[in-house]
């Protein structure tokens, strides 16, 4: 339960996307290098962090080609708008746009609190976490019941004062200082095992990061090909931003990484594979007519292999084959849309389409996702991050 624990403490160091991609390399601990110097391809770790990406390569002593674990650091928020501090009807507010496709009505009547990055005046950036909480008030059942409006209704109530003086007071500048940010809110509750069952905001997708940096750790001695860990933002958007899958990051790390070695890029990546790690659905025991009959995968029956013939999932009967094999010693599960639900999507047929490379998407199975606090199982998470091990030295 080791890594379990370590989960919960990275889910707690990573309120924000920016603080993910730093917790990964601080983990890691391999070498952080700037973009814009010439590649590095000595033998052992390094790292390249954008924004709120990380992409994370271990090159062992003539390797063959790429094994890649593909995640995001990103989940459904409150971002905080340019000017986000106000006063009405006597209280401290703070003006959001909803990010991604977060369950509104979870994110009620909890303690939230802030975190994300800011740059100041002199362009240096800093990573930024508030104590303080925020909260967004329900309205009292003898008022009445209203539909929620997105921008009537979902506006916090600051219960320590304005906001971005908080902050600047912690950088120890002024508001006016602080000339940019990407700032969100977050549930301010740390995440707890509760028999079988892990309760905690943001396993979708922390769940897989921690998963792949656990497996990148452990697969290090017995590397045969370069091992990359690829935890990109903007997936719960789109992907489409620089520091998305749908940007170059990916594509330039890999390319200059080939070159560094002397070897043909196309050479290299058409002979890489990948795992698209993102949560999966868990069959919910009282809504199972949204699965597909035949395919309802279960917290504690193993990790999920996603599929999807419109190619919202990369996987295929090649890659399907290859994961199956990674999980030759542990149960495992497939998840197939019912064709009357929608099917959500991953970085998984983005990446795959950018570069050519065969991808297969998997997840642990999850109940709540989008929620303000999601569940998973524990067995689920050391599986999964068993078989990642595995795919990386196969």
């Amino acid at each position: 339960m080791n890594s379990i624990r370590d989960l919960l403490d990275f889910i707690q160091d990573s309120p924000s996307a920016y603080h993910a991609a730093h917790a990964v390399a601080e983990r890691l601990g391999y070498p952080v290098h700037n973009e814009t110097d010439d590649w590095p391809a000595t033998a052992g770790g390094h790292t390249v962090i954008r924004g709120g990406a990380v992409i994370s390569y271990y090159i062992p002593e003539n390797p063959r080609s790429f094994r890649i674990i593909g995640s995001h650091t990103d989940s459904p928020a409150l971002y905080l708008k340019p000017q986000p501090d106000f006063t009405a009807h006597g209280f401290d507010q703070v003006a959001v746009e909803i990010y991604g496709g977060p369950i509104l009505e979870t994110m009620f009547d909890r303690e939230l609190t802030v975190a994300g990055r800011v740059v100041l005046v002199d362009g240096t950036e800093h990573l930024v976490r508030l104590d303080s909480a925020l909260r967004l008030p329900n309205l009292a059942i003898h008022l009445g019941r209203e539909e929620i409006k997105r921008q009537e209704h979902i506006v916090p109530v600051s219960l320590s004062g304005p906001v971005m003086e908080q902050i600047a007071e912690q950088l120890g500048v002024t508001p006016r200082d602080i000339v940019g940010h990407d700032l969100l809110t977050v549930d301010a509750q740390p995440g707890e095992v509760c028999g079988e069952y892990l309760l905690a905001p943001r396993l979708d997708n922390l769940s897989s990061v921690h998963a792949s940096l656990t497996a990148l750790q452990r697969a290090e001695a017995d590397a045969r090909d370069v091992l990359v860990l690829a935890a990109f933002n903007h997936e719960e958007v789109g992907s489409s931003s620089p520091e998305g899958a749908a940007g170059s990051l990916f594509e330039d790390v890999l390319w200059r990484t080939a070159e560094a070695l002397g070897r043909d890029p196309r050479q290299m990546l058409a002979g890489a594979t990948q795992v698209s790690a993102d949560a999966a659905h868990s069959v919910h025991p009282n809504y199972p007519h949204k699965h597909d009959p035949q395919h309802r995968p279960v917290i504690g029956g193993g990790p999920v292999t996603k599929i999807n013939a419109k190619q919202r999932y990369a996987s295929d009967a090649a890659t399907i084959a290859m994961w199956e094999r990674a999980c030759i010693d542990m149960p495992n599960q497939h998840f197939v849309s019912n064709n009357n639900v929608p099917c959500g999507s991953t970085i998984g047929p983005i990446s795959a389409t950018r570069l050519g490379i065969p991808t297969v998407d998997v997840g642990v199975p999850l109940l709540s996702m989008h929620s303000a606090r999601e569940m998973i199982g524990t067995r689920d998470q050391l599986w999964l991050t068993d078989a990642l091990e595995a795919y990386l030295i196969d």
